[in-house]
């Protein structure tokens, strides 16, 4: 079964691009102009993935992925930010809201297939199997594998689907440094040709939910012009 993407984009010669673009590759895609209708139909039904742009007529899609991260059925869903900003402050407040990550146009149309790729690569999968519960407690963080919620001081921190597997995958190789290249190769995929400056951000929007300073870290710390640790105890 092809995966299902929804394009939300207001502007209809990128629209009909993107749609063109992800049918090429076999996904099943649907469209919308504006946030409310998409939000509205992602309520019916989630897709595997949404694509929203930054600047849409009435709810932002900053918004409208800020929205979907309170639902628990949605809490989990891959999501896209297309802008045509480039500045940092910009990148950083579309990860503050939520999203999984983010493309600035214009972008080709190899570079949104491989993003694209890659999150519904490690997007989890929700089979019905039972496992045996996994948690993991360090100095008041709590990371549970198998249901994905992460909580500090008894407290749920709302993790985005990056931010999350970056954390797991600290946590999990927690004795040593994981270098940069690891990072960005096991969580973005091995066709990522985005900027570096992306994990770093990443680092700091989790740090920041979190509640972890660079300058005195507690559960991670960076390793200059290598990478990062996990060090909470």
């Amino acid at each position: 079964m092809n995966k299902m993407i929804f394009v939300i984009e207001d502007d209809e010669s990128i629209r009909e691009l993107i749609k063109l673009t992800l049918t090429s590759f076999s996904y099943d895609v649907e469209a919308f102009d504006n946030a409310e209708d998409a939000l509205k139909a992602i309520a019916q039904s989630p897709p595997d993935l949404a694509i929203f742009d930054i600047m849409l007529p009435g709810m932002s899609g900053t918004d409208a992925t800020a929205r979907l991260r309170k639902s628990p059925k949605t809490k989990g869903l891959p999501i896209v930010l297309l802008t045509a900003k480039s500045a940092e402050m910009d990148k950083v407040s579309g990860l503050d809201c939520g999203a999984d990550d983010y493309i600035v146009k214009p972008f080709s149309a190899m570079e949104l297939a491989a993003r694209l790729r890659a999150l519904l690569r490690r997007a989890p999968n929700e089979s019905p199997r039972s496992l045996e519960e996994k948690t993991l407690v360090f100095s008041g963080l709590s990371i549970n594998h198998n249901t994905r919620e992460v909580t500090k001081d008894g407290k749920p921190v709302n993790l985005t689907f990056k931010e999350y597997e970056l954390l797991r995958m600290l946590v999990d190789l927690k004795d040593r440094i994981v270098s940069r290249e690891e990072l960005l190769d096991s969580v973005w995929g091995s066709e990522f040709e985005g900027e570096s400056r992306t994990l770093d951000m990443h680092i700091r929007t989790l740090r920041a939910k979190l509640g972890d300073a660079a300058e005195a870290p507690k559960y991670i710390k960076t390793i200059r012009g290598v990478g990062y640790r996990f060090i909470g105890k």
